[in-house]
């Protein structure tokens, strides 16, 4: 009978602990036999995040057709099971994917393909997302900071050198609220621990304006009817999703609107996209709450 998890030891000769980790066998498979490790001849994109003194880093090589499709992907990376197995399925996840697509990957996306992570270890999918973002940027001639830390705003963890726009983002993108979720997800705080109260501070004014966002867009929402609200939603569909699908062969079809789940089928090459799911999330639903509600739900019908 196949087993969920393995058990990584790992030793932190700093604190002199030995610490035990739960993996599931998707992470095991990533870690014990990586995909696409190495780099790329002759890169069209090179993306380079983390640092070897703050415990992991990671180089992202990429290769673009001429219709800026990633066609190979390869990574070399410093750190522990995690960190190894979150590269190895990013690489799987990007690869014949095109350079909007890619834009649009999460740490979220990488988990989903892993099955989990330990909360603890949530940072080096987050590492993953930053590395293939540095290498699109990268490609696209835009300037990369060359020691992996992040310049953006205003640093609050002197330790590992992250700001409040990073901590912003990843808790945006992952709905973080302690600063304890934090420190997982982007080791912010996990050095001295002098810059806790701060990070406390920016989550919880994060989330006081999201909430007033949420609040005026559901007053909004509340006054329009649903023959108006499945029209808004036909027409973003037609105007804004259905062109960016057909572009890859695929296609899409409004199935029915149930309050704010908006069922559909994806059609053509989308339809047996492996990584379906992505199409689903990170173009279709996003669309839609930015163009009709914050609060939609999409899912698809097979």
């Amino acid at each position: 009978m196949p087993f969920r998890s393995r058990r990584v030891e790992t030793r932190n000769e700093n604190k002199g602990l030995t610490i035990m980790w739960d993996y599931s066998d998707k992470v095991m498979e990533h870690f014990l036999t990586p995909h696409n490790v190495g780099e790329v001849d002759d890169p069209d994109a090179v993306g380079e995040v983390g640092n070897v003194s703050c415990g992991d880093a990671l180089k992202l090589t990429l290769k673009f057709d001429d219709q800026e499709r990633i066609v190979e992907a390869k990574f070399k990376t410093f750190g522990c099971a995690s960190a190894i197995a979150s590269s190895s399925a990013l690489t799987d996840i990007i690869l014949g994917k095109t350079l909007e697509e890619a834009s649009k990957i999460t740490n979220k996306d990488i988990v989903e393909v892993l099955g989990e992570l330990p909360e603890e270890k949530m940072h080096c999918s987050v590492m993953g997302m930053e590395a293939l973002q540095a290498a699109i940027a990268n490609y696209r001639g835009e300037s990369v900071e060359p020691d992996g830390h992040d310049h953006e705003g205003r640093v609050v963890c002197t330790c590992f050198g992250v700001t409040d726009v990073k901590i912003r983002e990843v808790a945006r993108e992952n709905g973080l609220k302690t600063a304890e979720e934090i420190t997982h997800y982007c080791k912010a705080g996990g050095g001295c621990g002098g810059c806790l109260d701060d990070i406390q501070s920016i989550l919880d004014g994060l989330w006081r304006e999201e909430e007033e966002k949420e609040r005026g867009a559901s007053a909004e929402g509340a006054s329009m009817s649903i023959v108006q609200k499945v029209m808004r939603i036909q027409e973003v569909l037609d105007k804004e999703i259905r062109p960016l699908l057909e572009k890859d062969g695929g296609g899409i079809e409004l199935v029915d609107v149930d309050g704010n789940v908006v069922k559909v089928k994806l059609r053509g090459r989308c339809a047996v996209c492996p990584t379906s799911h992505v199409t689903m999330k990170h173009t279709v639903q996003e669309k839609l709450r930015e163009f009709v509600l914050p609060d939609l739900e999409v899912e698809e019908v097979k």
